[in-house]
């Protein structure tokens, strides 16, 4: 059986990854292509945990900290959910992989980006570390990025990452188009509709779905 693809969409957040990875499976579904999704660092009941204690930001902790937490929740997902369904030939269509942890941890908390790659590569394999397709979505404007945000209401603690200030926020997003530049990864406007994001992602994914 032929394995199925391996898809990331990334991005800061706000951009609306989760919603075209949404879209993008329906799409696949209408090509007859079973998939599954994940949006790290969730995905199983123990990385739904450790995601719990990523996101409390009223928790202080070193970055190297936070690295180890995403790895852990990293290796759970991809072995326990995405090994098996691409060996069944399913694709899987993920929001976020290790590109988030070189923007956030690397370039927005200062860890090396090598370290962050070597323990990546630990915790999975060459297949994860090298999607079969990765697009990220850009946001230029960063109060329209807040307001997206916004909409989703009130947390119960504060967000780790979404509560740092704008200094943190803009060596993110100059990171991700680092990471788009050094990796090959096309950037795509998430300031369009909806719609026109989805049809840019879908011109760079269509071609994958011929057999």
């Amino acid at each position: 059986m032929e394995s199925g693809k391996y898809v990331v969409i990334e991005g800061h957040d706000g951009t609306g990854k989760s919603t075209q990875v949404g879209i993008i499976r329906q799409k696949l579904q209408e090509c007859s292509i079973d998939s599954v999704e994940f949006h790290e660092p969730a995905g199983t009941p123990i990385a739904d945990a450790i995601r719990t204690i990523i996101k409390n930001g009223g928790l202080e902790r070193d970055p190297n900290t936070n690295l180890l937490l995403f790895s852990a929740a990293r290796c759970e997902i991809w072995k326990k959910l995405a090994i098996p369904a691409l060996k069944l030939g399913k694709w899987v269509v993920a929001s976020r992989n290790y590109y988030s942890t070189i923007a956030y941890q690397g370039y927005g908390e200062g860890l090396d980006i090598e370290k962050i790659e070597s323990i990546t590569r630990q915790s999975t394999d060459e297949r994860y570390m090298n999607p079969d397709i990765a697009l990220i979505l850009d946001l230029d404007d960063e109060n329209e990025r807040a307001k997206r945000i916004g909409i989703r209401g009130a947390l119960e603690n504060p967000d780790t990452f979404e509560s740092k200030d704008e200094i943190f926020q803009s060596k993110v997003k100059n990171g991700y188009l680092d990471i788009a530049k050094n990796h090959n990864i096309p950037i795509i406007s998430a300031s369009q509709t909806i719609e026109e994001v989805t049809r840019e992602l879908w011109n760079y994914i269509k071609p994958h779905t011929k057999k």
